[in-house]
């Protein structure tokens, strides 16, 4: 992916700005019209330099790819700290409304998105990410649904895992649509919602009440 690797902090360090620098670029230029000098200009290196780091664009969006990974899994593993997952929905979207850089760009999103219909290997990496994220999500689920005594199958557990990623997503895309949409109102929809995904369903073939102990 990368012509050298981070192996000391300085190199991280340096990966780091690059990545951000690039992110700028990416989302106020898009993908193609961002060159490797706009990106070297915005970080305040040579183009050299960066060679030195990422062989090419298509390496370094690999590594924001990465990096939204680990963003992601970070996120995934506090709900097991702070359970109260509406709550984490109204803080995401506040966060990608005021551009919080350790939440991923909706037009990032969607220039990352578009560039993988069209390259194998970004596509590939976005398929890993969004399979490594789904399965973070759903041992969380199989581990507070155990908890409030409901038992899910595989199937069950997916389903709810795949509605939870569609509301992040759906909250990416939101924010650019309605930027000054209510927080309370945003509060009240998702407790019309969540409910249903993390309480038994009797009519569901995936779910089941286990007794107390």
């Amino acid at each position: 992916m990368t012509a050298t690797t981070a192996t000391t902090p300085r190199a991280g360090q340096q990966r780091a700005r690059i990545l951000d620098a690039a992110q700028a670029c990416f989302v106020r230029d898009g993908f193609h019209a961002a060159s490797m000098a706009s990106i070297a200009e915005a970080a305040g290196m040579s183009a050299g330099l960066i060679y030195r780091y990422f062989e090419s664009k298509n390496a370094i969006i690999l590594a924001i790819i990465e990096r939204q990974l680990r963003d992601k899994l970070d996120n995934i593993a506090k709900l097991a700290e702070d359970p109260d997952i509406a709550r984490k929905f109204v803080d995401f979207f506040g966060r990608l409304r005021r551009g919080d850089p350790d939440v991923v760009n909706p037009a990032l999103l969607l220039e990352i998105g578009a560039q993988a219909t069209r390259d194998p290997q970004i596509g590939a990496a976005m398929a890993h990410s969004d399979r490594a994220a789904a399965a973070a999500l759903g041992e969380w689920l199989r581990q507070i649904t155990r908890a409030r005594g409901l038992a899910l199958d595989d199937a069950g557990i997916r389903a709810r895992g795949l509605a939870l990623q569609c509301l992040f997503d759906g909250l990416a895309m939101r924010a650019v649509k309605d930027p000054d949409l209510d927080p309370a109102l945003l509060a009240a929809a998702l407790a019309a919602v969540l409910p249903q995904l993390l309480a038994s369903d009797p009519a569901s073939p995936h779910s089941r009440e286990t007794a107390e102990p």
